[in-house]
């Protein structure tokens, strides 16, 4: 096959992708597992996740208390979000985020948390434009076609194959992988956008991902670059926090092989989102955008904390990865308002300590190329993800953090995306 074929079987296979999100649900060939059955009455959530099994006919105490307490602080919120520039605001925003946003007004809250009122402004037609290169060019669309079928599958928005929210989550990942190019996509990418997504419209989850990966208070661009650097210096943070603070645990850990890129990576990578219960995702994500990625070393290390007597019980690297991939995320074990109090906590303590925050991004894991202008893509680039044997392949492309998990340990491959 010679140049011009594999770039007319590249910009065909881009075309055929582009134009099952374009369509829709209408005349697409959707395989049975890409629509799940679910009994959607009985088991889901207030937040649209679906659950394997129906859920209590009677609220616990702890979801009466949080809705009450939320109901009772709609007022001040409502107040707040309308006089966000004033200093009552600002000397309040602090401690009634680590309260907890009602859900109600979290989009509002995360849109002013992130600036992307001005940034549309600043930017109009951008979004377009990116989204328009996007179906000519970006290299990045098979791979993105894939997570988006895959991500947030158990969310009554999400688990229809080519829903409307699939599609926007398709587009918005697309057109950011012409806007920074240095980066493309990298998978991790797709929890960002869709969690976005759920309080957000499109443009503006697209605006809210490209603030995450490049503000310099979130730059998750180092997180998401090839090598990974960020991820890599805050894995090493963790480490020496645990050997400060928990030395037991730690030794315990190591000697079953379970180094930490097995638990803490999606812990990083994804601001605990798929780690945690729902609702504890949500206050995560909250206190995340106000306080930026300094906060990220003090949740890991008081999840560790709180669970460390039942962690100290075990023996095998199979019952580690199971407890903190799997069970907390079902089953935390505290609730909301107490892991949250321990995170303010663990940070006092940790700032004493000198350990809370690993440090401002290093010049590498910054973006080294401008934001938002067009390069066209090599030829290599344009026309090897098109190929049939990538599918496997990219499990072991540095982009891809399989990868260095895959040099840890095989055996538990499985567990990060299951």
């Amino acid at each position: 096959m010679n140049e011009e074929e594999l770039l007319k079987r590249s910009a065909a296979e881009r075309d055929r992708i582009f134009s099952c999100y374009d369509r829709g649900r209408e005349g697409a060939e959707i395989d049975p597992w890409e629509d799940p059955a679910y009994e959607v009455y009985h088991t889901t959530d207030r937040y649209g996740f679906i659950h394997d099994k129906r859920l209590p006919q009677k609220m616990d105490q702890n979801e009466i208390k949080t809705q009450f307490v939320e109901m009772e602080r709609l007022k001040k919120w409502d107040k707040m979000t309308k006089n966000w520039e004033t200093v009552a605001t600002t000397e309040k925003l602090r401690r009634r985020i680590y309260k907890g946003i009602p859900d109600r007004f979290r989009g509002q809250v995360w849109v002013l948390l992130l600036g992307i009122h001005k940034l549309k402004s600043e930017n109009i037609g951008k979004y377009e434009e990116m989204l328009r290169l996007a179906r000519q060019w970006s290299t990045e669309i098979r791979q993105i076609d894939a997570d988006v079928a895959r991500q947030y599958r158990d969310h009554i928005n999400y688990r229809e194959r080519y829903s409307l929210k699939q599609r926007s989550m398709f587009y918005v990942l697309a057109a950011y992988s012409m806007y920074n190019m240095e980066v493309g996509y990298c998978q991790g990418m797709s929890v960002l956008a869709g969690l976005l997504l759920l309080y957000m419209d499109e443009e503006e989850a697209f605006w809210g991902l490209s603030v995450l990966l490049t503000d310099k208070k979130y730059s998750m661009h180092g997180f998401y670059v090839d090598g990974f650097p960020k991820l890599n210096r805050y894995m090493e943070h963790h480490d020496k926090i645990m050997q400060r603070f928990l030395p037991k645990l730690k030794k315990r850990l190591d000697k079953c092989g379970c180094d930490s890129i097995l638990y803490a990576l999606k812990w990083f990578f994804v601001v605990f989102q798929e780690r945690t219960p729902v609702s504890l995702g949500l206050r995560i994500w909250d206190i995340f955008l106000l306080d930026g990625d300094r906060v990220l070393p003090a949740i890991a290390y008081t999840i560790m904390k709180l669970h460390k007597r039942q962690l100290l019980t075990m023996d095998s690297l199979d019952e580690f990865c199971n407890y903190l991939q799997i069970k907390l995320e079902k089953d935390f074990g505290y609730d909301d308002d107490h892991v949250i109090s321990a995170v303010e906590r663990s940070m006092e303590e940790l700032k004493r300590a000198k350990l809370e925050y690993p440090g401002p991004p290093l010049p590498h894991e910054l973006p080294k190329q401008p934001i938002g202008t067009f390069k066209e893509p090599t030829f290599t680039s344009k026309s090897e993800c098109f190929f049939e044997h990538t599918r496997v392949a990219n499990v072991f492309h540095p982009k891809h953090y399989y990868y260095k998990t895959i040099v840890v340990v095989f055996s538990c491959i499985h567990n990060f995306w299951n």
